[in-house]
């Protein structure tokens, strides 16, 4: 069964038991390690993988070949994307001073990159000027060095930019828990609707659960696709963004997945879902 997520902590640790052929009556899976940009384009082709981690601002346009699963995930509080400038002389100090400049974004069709524009319309007059899609890693160096004005970072990033000489311009995921009361909704594992939809969030619940049981069984595992990050911080990163919404989404999770795409929709960001349809049957 073929399967593409991302080579973050969290989501090496949710697969690594199966994975590794530890999940009795699972399938074999055949990975693709990708960076987020590149599962949401996935998906979004008629030969995509079986299962897939992708953001769930990608969601509405991947619905009508993949159902959403209710585990595997990242959902969480505290957990959200950052906007980051650089500490040098006259560099932005409040929202308003975006208008216009060069902002840099892991995806277009990312979550982070979804509530940018939503918490932007509200706080940025007249717009940002140019956005610059570049890879995860490449954002926090590009923001130090002056190639871009700003940059939405997620994951990792929340416990290393000031090793960089960033400065923190805004906290999206506590601007989203003010305005909603609701965890921020990351990324969603979906799968093929003709599948047996029920046995693989079986399977991925129960790898969740191995991870849990056995923590330091799928270190080395973590930190080889880690890209050089130290145990500390991919530890760190494991224990923000798998939680109980990984293990299960919930009323509460399924409420926030809907807040978010409904007020997306709602400014022409993504198209309309059905959004009685998301819990998967």
């Amino acid at each position: 069964m073929k399967i593409a997520f991302s080579t973050c902590p969290n989501d090496t640790f949710v697969f690594y038991a199966w994975v590794h052929g530890l999940i009795p009556g699972a399938p074999k899976l055949d990975v693709t390690y990708a960076d987020i940009n590149i599962t949401n384009s996935l998906v979004a082709g008629s030969d995509g993988p079986e299962i897939a981690k992708i953001s769930y601002a990608a969601l509405p346009w991947a619905l009508s070949r993949y159902a959403l699963l209710p585990c595997g995930g990242a959902l969480g509080r505290g957990c959200g994307p950052l906007v980051l400038v650089s500490t040098r002389a006259g560099s932005i100090k409040d929202p308003a001073m975006l208008a216009g400049r060069r902002v840099a974004v892991p995806s277009e069709r990312s979550t982070a990159y979804l509530l940018f524009r939503l918490w932007a319309a509200q706080h940025v007059p007249g717009g940002v000027g140019e956005i610059v899609v570049l890879p995860f890693h490449e954002i926090m160096p590009s923001v130090r060095d002056g190639f871009v004005d700003a940059g939405l970072v997620i994951h990792e990033a929340r416990f290393t930019y000031p090793s960089y000489g960033l400065n923190l311009l805004v906290d999206l995921g506590s601007w989203w828990e003010a305005e909603t009361n609701l965890p921020i909704p990351l990324g969603a594992i979906v799968a093929r609707r003709e599948l047996d939809l029920a046995a693989i969030a079986g399977w991925i619940r129960s790898s969740v659960k191995y991870a849990w049981a056995h923590p330091e069984e799928s270190r080395r595992y973590v930190l080889h696709h880690a890209q050089e990050m130290s145990p500390e911080v991919a530890q760190a990163h494991i224990n923000l963004y798998v939680n109980e919404f990984t293990e299960n989404i919930g009323e509460t999770g399924y409420r926030a997945v809907a807040t978010l795409l409904s007020r997306a929709s709602q400014e022409g960001l993504v198209p309309e879902v059905d959004l009685a349809a998301l819990p998967y049957k």
